[in-house]
């Protein structure tokens, strides 16, 4: 099995007058791969994969699949839902779209048992046997944990199971999996501590802040996990205030305004319920992205 480890970023996903923006949304993978990132995470939950329709989630993923062709860049594609039988579709569109890997964020809203989530991540998992498939742990958004116990018991019992995003912001947790499972993939999903999750042992990252600073993030990763933790240390350090920011408001209202301003996406459009950032979170992010250089599209 061919998993998809090291510095990967949960895209954005750019619209023009409503609809999805095909060209851009081509323009941002290429970026990635230009900067370094070792995939790219169409429609996750940072991509508002929430509200876009099941033929943009297919056009997203085969378009990060297209760009992706022949580079080193591979795509780890979001396919996660509320409902299992959704999630099911949308793991096996993924597979048809011919993506690397699959991440499927926990059941929001639903709040299942533990077992509910084993029989959950089973069955999508076993829907898509050849497939690497992710565990996406978000309590914070979703109201649910994944525990240690329901993650190990996955990743014992489910071949095609090699890994987790994990968004706690839980030290505790990635150290707890991998003292118990060290063969276990372990992200950090929070920018804040990307490297001490890199430097207990953790697998890679999956990054919001990376779709303003491919470069910067992808140079962390391969810092920490080669060994040189006071250089990945030092660009965690450095990023702090982004990543702090980027947070000010419900993700990714604040990273589309970061690209915005950037001048990397022409129109800033989000779907409701989400919409534009304060006047004054729109400039305390300004004021921060001074300190950063931001690399263009070319």
């Amino acid at each position: 099995m061919n998993i998809v480890t090291g510095s990967t970023t949960a895209l954005i996903t750019p619209f023009k007058n409503g609809k999805l923006d095909e060209q851009k949304y081509a323009q941002l993978v290429q970026r990635q791969i230009n900067n370094g990132i070792d995939a790219v995470c169409p429609v996750g939950t940072t991509g508002e994969s929430a509200t876009l329709t099941y033929d943009e989630d297919r056009r997203c993923m085969e378009i990060a699949v297209e760009v992706c062709k022949g580079t080193h860049t591979k795509v780890l594609a979001g396919a996660g839902s509320n409902s299992t039988a959704e999630a099911i579709e949308a793991a096996k569109t993924a597979q048809a779209c011919g993506v690397d890997a699959i991440f499927s964020v926990a059941p929001y809203y639903n709040k299942p048992s533990q077992e509910g989530l084993y029989q959950h991540y089973k069955a999508i998992a076993e829907s898509v046997p050849e497939l690497p498939f992710m565990l996406y742990n978000v309590p914070g958004r979703t109201g649910v944990d994944i525990s240690a116990d329901t993650v190990i018991r996955l990743f014992d019992n489910i071949k095609n199971i090699y890994g987790i995003k994990e968004a706690t912001g839980s030290l505790e947790r990635t150290i707890e999996l991998l003292s118990r499972r060290p063969e276990l993939k372990v992200f950090s999903g929070d920018d804040a501590i990307d490297f001490p999750i890199l430097a207990n042992g953790g697998a890679g990252i999956t990054s919001v802040t990376s779709n303003l600073l491919p470069d910067l993030k992808s140079q962390l990763v391969n810092k920490a996990l080669s060994g040189d933790f006071k250089g990945a240390k030092a660009l965690n350090d450095a990023l702090f205030p982004i990543n702090k920011v980027l947070f000010i408001e419900s993700n990714p209202v604040m990273i589309k305004a970061a690209l915005y301003i950037a001048g990397l996406i022409e129109t800033l459009e989000y779907r409701l319920p989400l919409v534009h950032p304060s006047v004054e979170n729109m400039n305390k992010l300004e004021q921060i992205m001074k300190n950063y250089e931001i690399k263009g599209l070319k």
